[in-house]
């Protein structure tokens, strides 16, 4: 086995064997790890927050892409998984997933029969979303192609205006649901929507948002189902973002019926959590949680990268070999969290914060009394958990003394 972060040696199943220690220097860096002790936590708060709420978890898989996670959170009791691609699809299958919302629009006809092509297997469950009669049109004739015995389960997906995929209106949405209703190859299932894009907004306006965009959601839901238009089963109503799948589950669950329905939330980042995006993300849903909903403790993160002092070039300037190939930088750069000398972790004295990043190299701006040397390890911590995952391979699983205990693999 040959890979970052890894001595070469002949298997990865030999690493837990080996006793290595991170901070003992005993991988080459740069290195990703993830917390076992965090990965435990959040596992265990999400399913009791699913529980709590009445709600299910198909959480996203794009995040880690990680068949060993996948195995982990389809055994705390997920309800599936979420994918966004017809490769996402092709791996969950190979390593087992039994149910799946394909939370995207399907269009392309390799595409559309590499996903309906799993529904052979009368033991898969399968969703997919359309937001337009092409789009259920492409699926239909998908499954007439390969002719399938059982319909298509779809579900209507609604957005607001200047967003993403989906209908813009309530209006729109009842349309192609009488269009899918009316198509014997599809059956509508649900109805989905994606407030995760309000992440990236204020607080205040971002919270405002997602909550016109659920009530949306909901009142689509109600107007189909008072029209007789859902196909035979529960309905599903899913939202699928993660920072503000709290308001997501307690929206949809008041959506009122005439059948059984299941709400389903997609969060994907909140298994790893980061340092900085999700975690104040996830403070402010703490903040929200007046009525003490939410299971007691907090989520962690748990994916860390990292690296050597390589050089201190000039006075405030330390130089890592850590950069853009090994750590996410699209939402914030990635943040000094710990220190390690002599196989010693600290807490990162205030002061020192990352300005740039070279494909091999970051720069840490430091004060000019750091006690921070050439030699010295840094720990680093990210925003967008995603676009870290998919710069690795293979990422070591550690205890809370970085002992190597396990790894996972990756398949972007």
């Amino acid at each position: 086995m040959i890979e970052k972060g890894f001595p070469a040696i002949a298997s990865r199943d030999q690493i837990p064997a080996r006793g290595w220690n991170v901070l003992r220097e005993d991988l080459p860096t740069p290195v990703a790890i993830l917390k076992q002790s965090a990965l435990e936590n959040n596992t265990r708060w999400l399913r009791e927050f699913t529980s709590s709420l009445g709600v299910d978890l198909a959480p996203h898989g794009k995040t880690t892409m990680s068949p060993e996670l996948f195995a982990r959170q389809i055994g705390s009791g997920c309800w599936g998984l979420t994918c966004a691609t017809a490769h996402h699809l092709e791996v969950y299958r190979a390593v087992g997933v039994r149910r799946v919302l394909f939370a995207n629009q399907v269009i392309g006809r390799a595409n559309v029969q590499s996903v309906l092509a799993h529904l052979s297997d009368e033991a898969f469950e399968l969703y997919v979303l359309v937001d337009s009669i092409e789009g259920a049109t492409a699926l239909a004739e998908g499954a007439a192609a390969l002719g399938l015995r059982r319909p298509v389960a779809v579900l209507v997906e609604i957005a607001a205006q200047g967003q993403r995929t989906g209908v813009r209106s309530v209006e729109q949405g009842m349309a192609l649901a009488r269009f899918v209703s009316a198509q014997p190859r599809l059956a509508l299932r649900g109805v989905e929507t994606f407030e995760g894009l309000y992440g990236h907004a204020p607080p205040e306006q971002g919270l405002a948002g997602v909550e016109a965009l659920l009530r949306s959601c909901a009142v689509l839901a109600e107007a189909i189902d008072a029209a007789g238009l859902f196909a035979a089963g529960e309905v599903l109503l899913s939202a699928g973002g993660s920072d503000f799948f709290d308001v997501a589950a307690l929206r949809l669950r008041a959506a009122r019926l005439s059948r059984p329905m299941r709400v389903v939330v997609r969060t994907g980042c909140t298994i790893t959590l980061d340092h900085m995006h999700c975690q104040a993300a996830f403070e402010r849903i703490r903040q929200r949680d007046a009525n003490a909903r939410l299971p007691e403790g907090s989520l962690q993160p748990a994916l860390e990268v990292w690296g050597h002092i390589q050089s201190a070039p000039e006075p405030g300037r330390l130089i890592c070999n850590v950069g853009k190939r090994d750590v996410s930088y699209d939402w914030k750069l990635p943040t000094p969290i710990l220190w390690s000398s002599e196989s010693r972790v600290k807490e990162m004295p205030p002061g020192h914060a990352t300005s740039a990043l070279n494909d091999q190299h970051l720069y840490l701006d430091s004060p000019l009394d750091t006690p921070l040397r050439v030699g010295d390890m840094v720990g680093f911590g990210v925003s967008h958990p995603c676009t870290t995952f998919d710069k690795w391979r293979v990422l070591a699983i550690v205890d809370d003394d970085y002992d190597v205990v396990d790894t996972v693999t990756t398949a972007f």
